[in-house]
């Protein structure tokens, strides 16, 4: 921003005056709500523990280590039902999103005033409550177990998968759909020639990322009763049992490392 000096000289400035002190308030009020912010975690913050974790952090490590090895043969049936948990639960989502992201996409909706809106309300409510809390909902109408975690990861990622699939389907090409609608096909033909090859890149992409994060929120449904390995780690941290507790996280590490692998591959296959 050009200014001039007393000399009637031209110097340059970041910002002018009125930008400068605009810019410096909204740092004020930043600093300000930060401070306040701090000042009500403190009120409501144990600092005699904070300042201890460091030892006990070391105490629970070293009753950690080394893993029980030996329980690793107690953790193939959990895992397992980890694995089935998100991958039952993403096939679901996947079912339920494609009608979802249709109804909700602006250029294949019936209605963009009625089964638009009521579209758009359930991926919004599907993807703004955690796995856990849908999990929790779900122990205490349909009882504990795989199931409930299968319903809980296909609840939650409806929303997700419905989201990125109607933005995808917004982002076609038209002129393929408006020369297969030349020829004077219906509407389902044109969905089904016209739109469906161009998106079906987009809807692997999806499905194979959406798995690849619910591998991750499967492995603590367990935690709330959902079933899993989260089940096991649960049980171990009721009874203090550190080495078993740490297995189960090298396992659920391991999990999660395979998954991101497969899934990195898949992806990389389709691209």
């Amino acid at each position: 921003m050009p200014v001039q000096d007393i000399k009637g000289q031209k110097i340059w400035q970041r910002r002018a005056a009125r930008e400068s002190l605009v810019h410096w308030v909204l740092w004020l009020i930043g600093i300000a709500v930060f401070a306040y912010c701090w000042q009500q975690i403190s009120k409501s913050t144990t600092w005699f523990f904070v300042w201890d974790a460091p030892r006990i952090a070391n105490d629970i490590w070293t009753r950690a280590t080394p893993p029980k090895w030996e329980y690793i043969t107690q953790l193939g049936k959990p895992i397992w039902d980890t694995l089935n948990i998100a991958t039952l639960g993403t096939l679901i989502s996947l079912i339920l999103a494609v009608p979802v992201a249709f109804l909700a996409a602006r250029n294949t909706t019936p209605s963009r005033f009625i089964v638009r809106p009521i579209a758009l309300l359930i991926i919004v409510s599907t993807r703004s409550i955690n796995s856990l809390i849908w999990a929790l909902l779900l122990i205490a109408i349909i009882g504990p177990g795989v199931f409930a975690g299968v319903i809980a990861i296909a609840i939650r990622s409806i929303g997700f998968c419905a989201k990125l699939l109607y933005e995808a389907i917004e982002e076609i090409d038209e002129t393929q759909v408006e020369a297969i609608t030349a020829t004077g096909a219906s509407r389902l033909q044109v969905m089904a020639y016209g739109i469906v090859p161009q998106i079906l890149p987009a809807f692997a992409g999806i499905a194979v990322f959406r798995w690849d994060i619910n591998i991750r929120e499967s492995t603590v449904l367990g935690l709330v009763g959902a079933g899993g390995i989260g089940l096991q780690l649960s049980s171990s941290l009721n009874v203090l049992a550190w080495p078993q507790v740490s297995l189960i996280l090298l396992v659920i590490l391991a999990a999660v490392v395979i998954s991101e692998w497969v899934s990195a591959k898949v992806r990389g296959a389709i691209i």
